[in-house]
């Protein structure tokens, strides 16, 4: 739930509890502080209305319009949120899991099975080649024009750099070499954690899947198409690449 403050910004209320805005939650769970500010999140029916001047917004609907470390904190709380919703039953027998009281975690008292939230590793790359940076466009991406470095999930089994060159080789049919770590994001759509690296061309000629990739080609730093925002590790990647292959600037005297 967000106030508007523009159309370029929203504003998150800060309260004590949800009974000041009318509003039962049907559970809720702590996230841990924000400064000196404790954070919860909470799960809300969905007949309630939001209280005047406010309203509720999807966490994609956040991206770009809040400040990283909200974003942050709104993501973790969508994560933890998920999580709660489908693990309210054991997986192994089906009895009713219950919050365990010492860490975040589901118990299963008739099985003892415990479960905790699930985090699913991707990667995500920066491939260079003579100066120039592969992008491509993807069906799901909700914006049609927007390209973005390649990422993929990581198979059972399968090493981080194992799958950097399986993703790149299923999505463009081409090789790659020197991969070098990069950096790392949560990304809570709905449990991934991205794993950002770079790597070198090394050998073939892009030839798209035609399913999940629909678009594909090498770009200059000074020739890019619409790009992913600023909050995202794919931005990272590009912009390190913006920072480290656009030619300086020559002052003539």
């Amino acid at each position: 739930m967000v106030h508007a403050i523009d159309n370029e910004t929203y504003s998150i209320p800060l309260i004590k509890n949800l009974q000041e805005l009318e509003i039962n939650p049907t559970g809720t769970q702590y996230l841990g502080r924000y400064g000196n500010t404790c954070c919860y999140c909470a799960e809300i029916p969905k007949e309630i209305k939001p209280p005047e001047n406010m309203f509720f917004l999807h966490l994609w609907g956040l991206y770009d319009y809040i400040d990283f470390d909200l974003f942050q904190i709104a993501g973790y709380a969508f994560h933890i949120m998920k999580w709660d919703q489908t693990s309210q039953y054991c997986g192994r027998c089906g009895s009713q899991t219950k919050d365990s009281k010492t860490e975040r975690a589901k118990i299963c008292e008739n099985c003892n099975l415990t479960r905790y939230p699930r985090i699913s590793p991707a990667v995500i790359v920066a491939v260079i080649k003579e100066n120039k940076i592969l992008l491509a466009k993807a069906g799901r991406f909700r914006k049609r024009n927007m390209y973005s470095v390649l990422a993929g999930f990581v198979d059972p089994g399968e090493t981080l750099e194992e799958c950097v060159k399986r993703e790149i080789k299923e999505e463009v049919d081409i090789e790659v070499e020197n991969i070098r770590y990069f950096g790392s994001q949560p990304w809570p759509f709905p449990d991934s954690l991205m794993v950002g690296f770079t790597a070198d061309y090394k050998s073939g000629e892009l030839k798209i899947d035609g399913e999940e990739i629909i678009a594909a080609d090498w770009f200059a730093p000074d020739n890019l198409p619409d790009i992913p925002g600023k909050l995202s590790i794919a931005r990272e990647l590009i912009d390190w690449f913006i920072d480290k292959y656009s030619q300086p600037i020559l002052h003539r005297k």
